[in-house]
């Protein structure tokens, strides 16, 4: 089946199985960012924006990515990088396998609550991030990474 699909504000347009993962697809493409690990949608780490929603792309099929827009921690920018600074600034520098999924997410909830005029409390951060597993951290250090980049934007 033919599939077009906007990655990164990137066309693309190839023969691809519909049934297939997107994370296969996007990992097919070059975008290596996109990590595997479960593929069950239960621990974050491929979570791309499919059209500005946060998705496990491990869980989203091919055909239905089709005609849309997905965007990957690379394709965050400023973003990301902004989220990266106060990491490193929290000493959250464990092995990093998680941080592309975690970076979507924190910046898909930044964007959300943005929208909304208010920033989010410690609950709703923890409800926010709760499908995001991290093996090396007890997510403490990520938690004041993401307050201070939360704060950065009031």
């Amino acid at each position: 089946m033919k599939i077009s699909i906007s990655v990164n504000g990137r066309n693309h347009r190839l023969e691809a199985n519909p049934g297939t993962p997107l994370a296969d697809t996007l990992r097919l493409l070059g975008y290596l960012e996109v990590k595997k690990a479960c593929g069950t949608g239960n621990c974050g780490l491929c979570t791309v924006l499919l059209d500005d929603v946060p998705v496990p792309s491990c869980s989203v099929i091919t055909g239905k990515a089709s005609g849309h827009r997905v965007t990957t921690v690379r394709g965050l920018g400023k973003e990301a990088d902004d989220l990266a600074a106060c990491i490193v600034a929290e000493g959250v520098d464990q092995c990093g396998y998680c941080s592309p999924g975690f970076a979507v997410m924190a910046v898909a909830m930044k964007r959300e609550f943005r929208r909304m005029g208010s920033l989010p409390n410690e609950e709703e951060i923890k409800h926010y991030l709760a499908g995001n597993l991290c093996r090396c951290s007890g997510y403490e250090g990520h938690l004041r990474a993401l307050r201070r980049y939360l704060e950065a934007f009031k």
